[in-house]
């Protein structure tokens, strides 16, 4: 029994090395067909639950930039932010000018990340909003 105990042992070991070798010897070219050959046929979703790939089908609207990344801060007034909407909030803001206010809405100011974290939204995009927060006053 203390024989074939060794001589098993020894086969594990054999066969852990030559494969531990046969790793470190693999190029990329290789690598990459093994991937390839390996990667999964295709993705199983649940129903509703499916990844979405919407192409942008052009410049968002002020409303829609403001629901979609504004009203978080801008509805309440967390850390600050003035509220949309209330004149007494944004009158020294305004004061400063519009490029002021595009400037630390571009590139975040205090505790206003740069582009209120739209980061795929275009300069114009971040104008709009600001306009439309300010439409009202």
């Amino acid at each position: 029994m203390d024989m074939s105990r060794k001589m098993l042992t020894a086969l594990v070991a054999a066969i852990t090395f030559s494969s531990a070798s046969f790793a470190a010897n693999v190029s990329q070219e290789q690598y990459d067909a093994i991937a390839e050959r390996i990667k999964p046929v295709g993705d199983v979703y649940l129903a509703g639950a499916e990844p979405v790939k919407a192409e942008p089908t052009g410049p968002r609207d002020g409303a829609t930039v403001y629901a979609t990344f504004c009203t978080a801060c801008h509805a309440t007034g967390v850390t600050g932010a003035p509220k949309t909407g209330n004149a007494d909030d944004w009158a020294p803001r305004i004061a400063q000018g519009k490029d002021v206010l595009a400037n630390h809405a571009i590139n975040g100011f205090n505790a206003m990340p740069a582009r209120g974290s739209c980061m795929d939204c275009s300069d114009d995009e971040i104008i709009a909003a600001i306009e439309h927060m300010i439409a009202d006053l």
